[in-house]
């Protein structure tokens, strides 16, 4: 008979739970064990041998086209590889470079003859590629990179070089040690002028591993976490490629030099390029946010074995998830956690359906985009505030390593930064928000973007994340009061994300318009309201996320689990309030006995959820041998004590 905790896990899990469930069972096993290895020879090796093990299981085929070999299905595909962050995260970028990124592109951005020549051998790990995007002058800005592609056409050979000291390709997974190939983004020049940014297949090492002629790689040595992860540099000096190895999907250069496109403006071009690779973003997200439920899940284990202090007229040691402070700092965030997870399942099934479909709609990839970067931003933060507050939750046992939490909290600490820095991703949410998607913004920058919104910018048209009728049946009857009891109505907190994010935006407009009038220099006015743009996005992305979780509880078809989301859902939605109590405050949307009340409100979901703890860290559906933390059921826990 099923638990409450395996009905929250089969809601949890959502569309893509068969995936899920046979990734957890073909991870439980000692190969996957979380392990402790800082040595970065061993953990590389390591990585590589796990991937081999993946691939043997079919994990890759799922990312790739039925044509190509593989089984066409992009969610799946995502879910697995967010899955593997439970096991080890430099494991999951590893094959997140190989089979997203790298993968991607070629079958993306290239045609059947790159196919053909890439895409088995690649799923095999025949074939190990690297994603050379970023420079070191160029991370966020990926259409100023300055490695140049220039075709020759006495030869037919793209040459590529890179000009100048900050064009090295870095931080490139891979390329430190074990990738041959690299997808490599360059300015393609053909006849003397600039056609932007393209990719291109540029082999950088022979079988034994030395670098090819023209190609120097490097190692980024050691970094703050992802030890199996062989980062690296590369430099291109004059290395020639014949004029096949352009990724032509979207644009071809023709023998004699003439560059085609069907796009003709350049920007769309290029966005819509860098636009199909979306599914590297949307895995990032979710692999941060399913360490951030093992952070979780480790520390709620720990606080349910571990007693401190006697209880006044008792023999027994209090267990400190008792104490309501203890509660405080890890129930909320397992809110969050869960709020997050459907979020993201709702983002994974938008991205399939697009990427599954013959003619997508424009529009609707580009609010995929938005919305992949928007939840990129928030799982990824979330990962690192997660992880550190299971940390210190832990005591001096949270510092060990054998306990887990250092290695999740190192490792994830660089989600934030990759597959774009989170304020630039939160700032792109608030541009196509403000600017209702228009083609003409996506290569602006950030000055002329504000010059663009201060004239245009028109009234945004909410959309709702899912089950529309159903929210909106919940705003339209909800109870709007000074009571207490209120604020756990649902219509009445998500009237008041509605609402913040409204009126966030349209003073954001205004005052974008007022700047453009009052500065003399583009770049202040736009500087100047920058804060409140982002403001702006990060309250959209809190009702996207909302919303989402309102919508996977109706999903449920346990009630006694529905019960259970109801009150998680509340302790999510108050915590978001109190956060940011003083703009509600401010602007006359909490009254200070109706602040004081959500406070009061947080405190009794906590309490009403305590005993509860175990039943949500079940829903997580992590495999117990994933845990891997010595601390649990050790010496000063309950399992000891009470033998």
């Amino acid at each position: 008979m099923a638990t409450t905790a395996d009905h929250l896990r089969t809601t949890l899990d959502g569309r893509w739970r068969e995936v899920r469930e046979r990734v957890r069972g073909e991870l439980n096993d000692e190969r996957f064990a979380p392990h402790y290895t800082p040595n970065t020879a061993i953990a590389r090796s390591k990585a590589l041998e796990q991937m081999r093990v993946l691939a043997d299981l079919g994990y890759a085929a799922n990312g790739f086209a039925v044509s190509h070999g593989g089984t066409g299905d992009a969610g799946g595909a995502v879910t697995s590889i967010e899955m593997l962050a439970m096991s080890d995260l430099s494991l999951m970028v590893k094959a997140g470079v190989q089979w997203g990124l790298f993968g991607g592109a070629i079958e993306n951005l290239g045609t059947e003859r790159h196919h053909q020549a890439y895409v088995k051998p690649l799923i095999d790990l025949d074939l190990l590629g690297c994603f050379a995007m970023t420079e070191t002058g160029h991370g966020s800005d990926v259409q100023e990179l300055e490695t140049t592609a220039t075709y020759d056409v006495e030869t037919g050979e793209f040459v590529v070089n890179s000009p100048t000291p900050s064009s090295r390709k870095d931080y490139i997974g891979g390329a430190a040690q074990h990738a041959t190939v690299a997808a490599v983004f360059a300015q393609l020049i053909t006849g003397g002028e600039s056609q932007g940014v393209h990719c291109f297949v540029v082999p950088i090492r022979d079988d034994a591993g030395n670098d090819l002629p023209g190609v120097t790689t490097s190692d980024c040595g050691l970094k703050g976490g992802l030890p199996g992860v062989d980062n690296g540099r590369i430099v291109f000096d004059q290395v020639r490629i014949p004029r096949e190895n352009l990724l032509n999907r979207y644009a071809d250069v023709a023998e004699d030099g003439t560059y085609s496109s069907a796009i003709e403006n350049p920007n769309r071009r290029f966005f819509t390029m860098v636009g199909t690779l979306v599914r590297g973003r949307v895995t990032v997200g979710g692999s941060a946010a399913a360490a951030a439920r093992v952070g979780l899940a480790i520390a709620g284990r720990y606080a349910l074995q571990r007693r401190q202090f006697s209880a006044p007229k008792s023999d027994d040691e209090v267990l400190i998830m008792d104490y309501l402070v203890h509660q405080k700092r890890l129930l909320p965030l397992i809110a969050r956690s869960y709020a997050l997870q459907f979020a993201q399942n709702e983002l994974v099934a938008a991205m399939h359906d697009i990427q599954s479909s013959d003619d997508p709609d424009p529009q609707e990839q580009r609010e995929l985009e938005g919305r992949a970067a928007g939840l990129k931003a928030a799982n990824t933060w979330h990962a690192t505030r997660a992880i550190q507050e299971a940390r210190e939750a832990c005591g001096g046992a949270g510092y060990l390593a054998e306990n887990r939490l250092t290695a999740l909290k190192a490792d994830t600490d660089v989600f934030t930064t990759f597959e774009g820095d989170n304020h630039v991703l939160t700032q792109l949410v608030a541009k196509e928000l403000l600017t209702s998607y228009a083609d003409e913004v996506r290569g602006m920058s950030p000055v002329d973007w504000m010059r663009f919104a201060a004239t245009t910018v028109s009234d945004v048209v909410k959309k709702r994340t899912a089950a529309q009728q159903i929210l909106q049946t919940i705003v339209d009857t909800r109870q709007d009061n000074e009571e207490d009891g209120s604020l756990f109505n649902r219509g009445t907190q998500m009237k008041m994300f509605e609402d913040r994010e409204e009126y966030l935006l349209s003073t954001a407009a205004r005052r974008l318009q007022a700047a453009q009038k009052r500065e003399e220099n583009p770049f202040d006015a736009f500087n100047f309201v920058q804060d409140h743009v982002l403001k702006a996005a990060q309250a959209h992305i809190e009702r996207v996320i909302l919303e989402a979780f309102v919508a996977g509880i109706d999903s449920c078809e346990d009630e006694t689990a529905k019960e259970l989301f109801g009150e998680v859902c509340d302790l999510y939605a108050l915590s978001v309030i109190e956060e940011d109590k003083a703009w509600f405050m401010e602007h006359r949307h909490l009254s200070v006995e109706r602040s004081k009340a959500v406070t009061r409100g947080i405190n009794e979901r906590c309490r009403t959820l305590r005993p509860h703890v175990e039943t949500l860290i079940d829903g997580f559906g992590i495999p117990e041998i994933l845990l891997g933390s010595a601390m649990l059921d050790g010496p000063g826990t309950d399992a000891v004590r009470l033998k």
